[in-house]
């Protein structure tokens, strides 16, 4: 009787242990695959979106596509276009000859897309508002130590997966999911990790900016690339006013693709605005966040 029922157990045993789905594999560490892709003349594209919400209503606030360029170390250059969510009819009844003609005219300007051409740690912006500082026959502004993404670029992706220690910081205390990663990581962490992050926002987070938490939700693929990066965080986390919250959903294809990207024509290329000035930091300190809010 023993034995029958040793037999049985057994049986019963290998069957449930047939019948146990089989766990899903942990994902791949997308440090080390990213580190494989970054050869000089390769790189990945992005789209993405990113998203407003003041308390009372979420809306679409900008749209980014763009291509990054990579050399042994990381990212090599860039080329990005933004648009903010303005459409014609959000513009109708604006007086362009009144009191509000300079508004009226900054905001026709910053419904048009902005193009952000960076090589190395100069960068050369187009189009939104830039057009309109342009001396005559002149397209695009250089700036050297320029910022990745123009005036846009602040509400743009904060955080780089195609930069090696920006995904270390972003993997320490992480969860791994069934389909890549998830976590928190403080703005201050982010700073010190990725000179994309600084070029980015140009000025260095207040004390209080940098205590902020990005909450980043990670999707990779078979190989461990990233596929699909959602963040979120606090408007004040920009260091501006306001209780919002800022969400962007990027997307990336094309790991390993040949890019080549290059500057601008030199006769189209000026360094100077119109009115004589160089410094671009004014332009950048634009009041978004009231237009976001």
């Amino acid at each position: 009787m023993k034995r029958i029922l040793t037999g049985v157990a057994l049986a019963t045993t290998a069957a449930l242990v047939t019948a146990t789905p089989a766990l899903a594999a942990a994902p791949k560490d997308p440090v080390v695959a990213v580190k494989k892709q970054l050869a000089a003349g390769k790189g990945v594209k992005f789209t993405e979106r990113t998203t407003v919400d003041d308390g009372n209503a979420r809306q679409v606030f900008l749209r980014r596509s763009g291509t990054l360029q990579f050399s042994k170390s990381g990212v090599a250059a860039s080329d990005i276009t933004g648009k903010l969510n303005i459409s014609a009819s959000d513009l109708q009844g604006l007086d362009e000859s009144g009191e509000d003609a300079e508004l009226a005219s900054m905001l026709k300007a910053m419904a048009q897309p902005e193009r952000t051409i960076r090589i190395g740690t100069t960068s050369y912006v187009s189009g939104n508002i830039w057009a309109t500082q342009m001396p005559e026959g002149k397209t695009w502004f250089k700036a050297p130590n320029g910022p990745t993404g123009g005036l846009l670029g602040a509400f743009g992706q904060p955080l780089n997966l195609a930069e090696p220690a920006t995904l270390k910081t972003l993997l320490k205390g992480a969860k791994a999911t069934g389909s890549g990663y998830a976590g928190k990581t403080l703005v201050r962490d982010l700073w010190k990790a990725s000179p994309w992050l600084r070029a980015t926002w140009m000025d260095k987070p207040s004390a209080k900016t940098q205590k902020a938490a990005i909450s980043w939700r990670i999707t990779v693929n078979k190989a461990g690339l990233p596929t699909r990066l959602v963040t979120t965080f606090p408007m004040s986390a920009l260091g501006v006013g306001g209780k919002g919250t800022v969400s962007v959903d990027t997307g990336y294809t094309g790991w390993g693709s040949a890019v080549s990207i290059k500057a601008p024509p030199a006769e189209e290329v000026t360094s100077t605005f119109k009115d004589g000035e160089s410094d671009i930091s004014e332009t950048l300190d634009l009041p978004l966040g009231s237009i976001a809010g």
